[in-house]
């Protein structure tokens, strides 16, 4: 009995293993397959690779890949750092203070479903194609996500063990320090990673109506030029780029909310 046990186990430890494997050749061939269908518009593996090595090797308008993607990288944790420190401080005011979401939280459903590319023509008409228009534009799609996520962090606290911290003297800094905001954690670190997410697909957006760096604009330049393949590179370093943020915010969570594993 032990023994099937045991084998089970270690046939589903090593499905988990090969399925991710499984799915990314069947995305090769889908690939490959659309790229029969329409080798115009697809560029080949071949010709990706050539591109990949090209843009890796050589600088483009004077700035290395590297330089690019650390543009568009220092503009979406600009933004979105700033709506990490004011998304959570406002998503646990209206979540905690039923006066403040009594002001506050009607204003911000109002707010919250309005696209962040709907504000670029207000941006743009005041503050010009900058950097800082980029950055208050990952700001704006980043804080709406943050205090969606924090205020049900703080909802989801158990009202019994605010109660016994009332029973036993606790003031209210002190229930919000070591019972809300533990207890938001998980739900807040979620908001991180959907922030991450949404910065990226903010500031490609921003970069690509008028940048001279970044991944949007070497984009804006793969489309002009109909070098697809470049397009398709840039498309890679996003999602590497993404893949390699979510996997640290992940590790740092684990640390920090040891208890929600």
């Amino acid at each position: 009995m032990y023994y099937t046990y045991n084998t089970r186990t270690k046939l589903y430890k090593m499905m988990y293993w090969i399925l991710p494997v499984v799915s990314l050749i069947l995305l090769c061939l889908l690939y490959l397959l659309a790229v029969a269908s329409n080798p115009i518009i697809l560029p080949s593996p071949e010709l990706i690779i050539q591109r990949f090595i090209s843009m890796v090797s050589k600088p483009i308008k004077g700035v290395s890949i590297w330089g690019h993607i650390g543009a568009s990288l220092i503009r979406v944790l600009a933004g979105a750092s700033i709506a990490w420190v004011f998304g959570i401080l406002f998503g646990i005011m209206i979540g905690w203070n039923k006066t403040c979401d009594a002001l506050f939280g009607s204003v911000f459903l109002m707010i919250r479903p309005i696209p962040p590319i709907a504000w670029i023509p207000l941006i743009v008409m005041s503050f010009g194609i900058g950097e800082f228009p980029k950055i208050l534009l990952v700001f704006i799609g980043c804080f709406t996500t943050m205090v969606t996520n924090t205020y049900s962090g703080v909802k989801m606290v158990n009202k019994e063990i605010v109660n016994v911290g009332l029973i036993f003297g606790a003031n209210q800094s002190q229930i919000l320090r070591d019972i809300v905001i533990p207890t938001a954690l998980p739900s807040i670190f979620t908001g991180i990673r959907s922030t991450i997410d949404n910065g990226w697909k903010i500031v490609l957006a921003a970069e690509m109506m008028g940048a001279a760096t970044g991944i949007g604009a070497l984009i804006t330049r793969g489309w002009n030029e109909l070098d697809m393949a470049m397009v398709l590179v840039c498309i890679i370093f996003i999602a590497l780029t993404g893949a390699a943020l979510s996997f640290l915010i992940q590790k740092i969570e684990r640390v920090l909310t040891p208890w929600d594993r």
